[in-house]
């Protein structure tokens, strides 16, 4: 397993994260993504700490509260030998209170957190949300309090757009509070839209990406292909309206080109899909989530081997798209001199 700097924080975390969205099975949602229970989740955990996967993922909404309970449970007497994260601010109850990153709901789901995960710190908390009734000098220092009192160790964020996060790092840095140096960003070969601002971003300020649905929301599966109905076993049938919008021609010329590279390397179209994104900057580590063993044994083996660079190119012009004002003119070629593209 390749290790990688968590963004600017000098600590290392794997190429590859479990993400516990399938523990627990709670609600319309989290239910069509997986029921792992306890004694599962060990299974599959002792599977990732034998390949070197230490990092493990969960929320406080995730089967409300019930995932981060089993994964506490399913690494009790190994919590030394693994990483944990998790992320609060959605709506985790009825009150008023119970939403956001006031400084009373960090403080208390901070708390709550610590208590189903069975620890006395989480190595990397990411707020999932932006939260504009707040101020941000409000937010930046409940994190820093929390970090300091030794609750926290890393900071991140998730679903935060460029200026909230820029803006987030700039209170940081003028009251000399602990910055984030995580970014939980959607990024796959059909949603390409992490590379327009949040990747530069990231580089500038030292926020490594921590990827979710690093697969389209299970789309690029290898089981859509054009001029077929989804199959019957997909949890698109339930999960489709919560998934991030992709255009389906665009979806099917990205699925024949990983047909084409799957047929030159013996490889699947998942672990293809999940080493191109391994190439790309500023990714710290992809979440890998499997309901399975099977699943998740395949998913390991994206790792060990690198596609070429032709076959990177052909990934890239099949799944590009282009970037909106005021993004496209730094990748048709306009300001490369004093603006080299990333990517």
């Amino acid at each position: 397993m390749e290790y990688r700097f968590l963004g600017a924080s000098g600590f290392k975390v794997p190429v590859l994260s479990f993400g516990a969205g399938t523990f627990g099975g709670k609600g319309p949602l989290f239910s069509a993504w997986g029921n792992t229970d306890v004694a599962q989740a060990q299974r599959l955990i002792d599977i990732c700490l034998d390949a070197g996967v230490n990092m493990f993922d969960t929320a406080d909404v995730y089967s409300d509260g019930v995932s981060e309970s089993i994964l506490g449970a399913a690494i009790k007497g190994r919590r030394d030998k693994t990483i944990v994260s998790t992320k609060l601010t959605l709506r985790a109850g009825e009150g008023p209170n119970d939403v956001g990153a006031s400084r009373h709901h960090l403080i208390d789901g901070v708390d709550k957190a610590l208590k189903r995960l069975g620890t006395d710190y989480i190595d990397l908390l990411q707020l999932h949300h932006f939260d504009a009734m707040t101020p941000v000098e409000s937010v930046m220092s409940t994190l820093d309090d929390l970090v300091r009192a030794g609750k926290l160790r890393y900071l991140g964020v998730s679903n935060f757009s460029g200026w909230h996060l820029m803006k987030s790092q700039a209170v940081a840095d003028r009251h000399g509070y602990s910055r984030y140096v995580a970014n939980q960003t959607y990024y796959s070969l059909i949603g390409r839209d992490y590379e327009w601002e949040l990747m530069p971003l990231g580089r500038d300020q030292g926020v490594g990406a921590v990827v979710w649905s690093p697969l389209g929301w299970g789309r690029l599966t290898g089981k859509i292909r054009r001029g077929q109905p989804l199959p019957e076993g997909s949890r698109l049938h339930d999960t489709a309206g919560f998934a991030p919008p992709v255009d389906e021609e665009r979806l099917y010329r990205v699925v024949d080109a990983l047909d084409e590279i799957a047929a030159e390397t013996g490889k699947t179209i998942p672990q293809i899909a999940l080493n191109w994104l391994l190439q790309r900057p500023t990714v710290s580590t992809i979440l890998i989530g499997a309901r399975n063993e099977a699943q998740l044994r395949q998913n390991l083996e994206a790792v060990g081997w690198n596609l070429t660079p032709e076959q990177i190119a052909k990934l890239d012009a099949a799944s590009y798209v282009t970037p909106p004002y005021p993004y496209y003119p730094y990748w048709n070629g306009q300001f490369t001199e004093r603006n080299p593209p990333l990517v």
